[in-house]
């Protein structure tokens, strides 16, 4: 599958976030068991102030076609700041968003130094239109649970997906861009390297939905019990 292909596949997950104080770019990683709450997948540093000062949050889908406002009532944030990573859980009838999910890489299966990846995301200087980039992976930061990357990514393009594909596995979320470090060691900035966090806080969000549903689950079957009992009592 060529890159035209896999952002064709990768762009209805995006969507565009703003708060009252910038923007950012996520994805559409999960659900819960019901598929009545949906989650989306960004950078920390996106949604940081508004989930401080319980401000709202917008979200659009890739297009714009469709907006969701978000006030702190309507939503849940599951942070991490050691990743710069979040996730915005919220009612998924609120937007349209595909059913089924594109998997997120195992994290004992790490990118080798050389792999190609490409990250979308909408920039700044381009508000509103979804651009796409790629570059190889530079290094691995296992101090930071990050990949360093020989790519750029421009504000607004935090939050955004960093994909890998592979014949075998098909496509994959590998990680959410962070940040971009210029070089400037001689004067004017130089091109540096972008920071992306792989996608560990966003295994351990899920982990934490499923004992969510398993528990509210395990409840329903003991209260069908208890109904039970009782009418045949």
């Amino acid at each position: 599958m060529n890159w035209d292909q896999v952002v064709q596949k990768v762009t209805p997950y995006l969507v565009k976030i703003e708060t009252p104080s910038g923007s950012g770019t996520g994805f559409l990683f999960a659900y819960n068991d019901d598929h009545s709450w949906c989650g989306v997948a960004t950078a920390l540093h996106v949604v940081s102030s508004a989930d401080e000062w319980q401000q709202p949050i917008k979200i659009h889908n890739f297009n714009f076609s469709q907006t969701v406002f978000l006030p702190v009532d309507q939503r849940v944030i599951f942070t991490d700041y050691k990743s710069d990573s979040a996730v915005i859980f919220f009612e998924s009838s609120k937007l349209q968003l595909p059913n089924d999910l594109i998997p997120l890489r195992s994290i004992d299966t790490r990118l080798n130094i050389g792999a190609e990846v490409g990250w979308l995301g909408y920039p700044a200087i381009e508000a509103y239109t979804l651009c796409f980039f790629s570059g190889n992976i530079s290094a691995r930061r296992d101090d930071l649970r990050a990949y360093l990357i020989d790519g750029v990514a421009i504000n607004g393009v935090s939050g955004g997906p960093v994909i890998f594909n592979t014949a075998t596995d098909g496509v994959q979320f590998v990680g959410v861009m962070t940040a971009y470090r210029a070089n400037r060691t001689y004067g004017d900035a130089l091109p540096g390297l972008s920071i992306a966090q792989d996608v560990s806080h966003f295994h351990d969000v899920i982990q934490q939905v499923r004992s969510v549903d398993d528990a509210n689950r395990k409840k329903r079957e003991l209260e069908e019990a208890q109904k039970a009992l009782e009418a045949n009592a």
